[in-house]
């Protein structure tokens, strides 16, 4: 069972543009945002654990997703 309700991702398909969506979109998106989501939290974690602190941080994140992005870094829009 998705933890993202599929109102909030067929609202993220509408903020792209999109005019309509099928279910399957919906849940394809939304296992993908969790996948990507868990591993995030994962390093953060990590990153967290090995600064010797039991809170993620802001910061742990924010390291996280550049780690796993690497070089190209998703730049949130305003």
């Amino acid at each position: 069972m998705p933890e993202i309700p599929s109102a909030a991702i067929y609202r993220i398909f509408k903020k792209g543009g999109a005019e309509r969506v099928a279910q399957d979109a919906i849940s394809e998106l939304t296992k993908y945002l969790e996948e990507y989501g868990i591993l995030i939290v994962k390093q953060a974690s990590d990153l967290a654990d090995h600064a010797g602190r039991k809170t993620v941080m802001e910061d742990d994140v924010k390291l996280a997703i550049r780690n796993i992005n690497g070089s190209n870094e998703f730049k949130r829009s305003a």
